[in-house]
């Protein structure tokens, strides 16, 4: 089983060489790092893209099967913008790279076999993770430190819907699985695994971020794009079907399986009533829970309340969007 585990999770971390062109090429083309393919959780995102595009904004977007993958993308240069929650890239490196857009809260769920019925239980028990350094890393590492428990091995599989599968298939006795996933897996499986009682998150799960030179040198496009987004969250949070009535059936989420398409409203429904998309975007009160959880969680060096958010966050953008 162990070895199963490994060999899904060497092949996830692979780069998938897999993009889209929004117009024809382009030299001042925005190159944008998705931290994994499209799929449900990414049509707000696209539609937010449509939007930007209809009001001028050139783009192509590269998936790549790993959130560290993408931010070593941008550090790197290769792209410009990317998905995830950099905070140890970013003071580890020193490099100049700021978030501008939260795009999803870290809603989480542990989810495990009858054998488990607590937090508690899990002690010395190993656990199936998204990757190491990601969200679900951190969830685990203050997990251990709010309850006092220490997990055994920790397998890596990019995804929420492998680690069901994997789940299921029982290659795995205990994953952290996001909002849909916990609701699909009660739904069909409920008599075989327990949602275990968890905390209260509000520190960002997915977040929008780019080298802070790069997005001074391109402010216009910069903000065509964070008014898209926060155009788009703000009609979801208001009603969540327009998701659905604005995925472009060409696009990539178009091209999914209709049976995805099709459950893109009880998706999003869910997704807005367990709070996973802030309407404002974040902002200053996101980045503040951010910095108190990524240092809870052994990713921030330093005591919350003596970092700076202007050393992770620019805010420019979105407060320019909210007026």
């Amino acid at each position: 089983m162990i070895d199963h585990l490994r060999n899904l999770a060497l092949a996830a971390t692979l780069p998938i060489a897999v993009g889209l062109s929004a117009s024809a090429v382009h030299a001042d083309k925005i190159r944008i790092a998705l931290a994994e393919t499209p799929s449900d959780e990414l049509a707000a995102f696209f539609v937010a893209l449509d939007r930007a595009r209809a009001n001028g904004l050139d783009y192509e977007w590269t998936a790549f099967s790993d959130e560290e993958l993408a931010i070593q993308a941008v550090l790197s240069g290769q792209m410009d913008i990317g998905f995830g929650t950099p905070y140890s890239a970013m003071q580890r490196t020193k490099a100049p790279v700021r978030i501008i857009f939260q795009l999803s809260k870290l809603k989480f769920f542990p989810v495990t076999t009858k054998k488990y019925s607590s937090l508690e239980d899990l002690d010395g028990e190993p656990i199936l993770l998204h990757s190491r350094g990601g969200g679900t890393d951190a969830i685990a590492n203050v997990i251990e430190d709010k309850v006092g428990i220490e997990f055994g091995d920790r397998s890596y599989v990019p995804g929420s819907a492998n680690r069901v599968v994997a789940l299921v298939a029982g290659q795995a006795d205990a994953t952290i699985i996001d909002l849909s996933n916990k609701n699909k897996v009660m739904r069909q499986h409920g008599d075989k695994f327990n949602v275990l009682p968890m905390f209260e998150v509000d520190a960002s799960d997915e977040a929008l971020f780019a080298n802070l030179d790069w997005i001074k040198a391109n402010a216009d496009d910069v903000q065509i794009f964070v008014d898209a987004l926060l155009g788009v969250w703000q009609d979801m949070n208001a009603d969540p079907t327009v998701i659905r009535r604005e995925t472009d059936p060409d696009g990539p989420i178009g091209q999914l399986p209709a049976e995805i398409l099709d459950s893109l409203d009880t998706f999003y429904a869910e997704a807005v009533e367990g709070g996973l998309y802030d309407p404002n975007g974040g902002g200053r009160k996101a980045a503040m829970a951010d910095l108190e959880w990524y240092s809870d969680a052994g990713q921030l060096e330093g005591d919350p309340s003596t970092l700076n958010i202007e050393d992770f966050w620019y805010m420019a953008p979105l407060d320019a969007a909210m007026n």
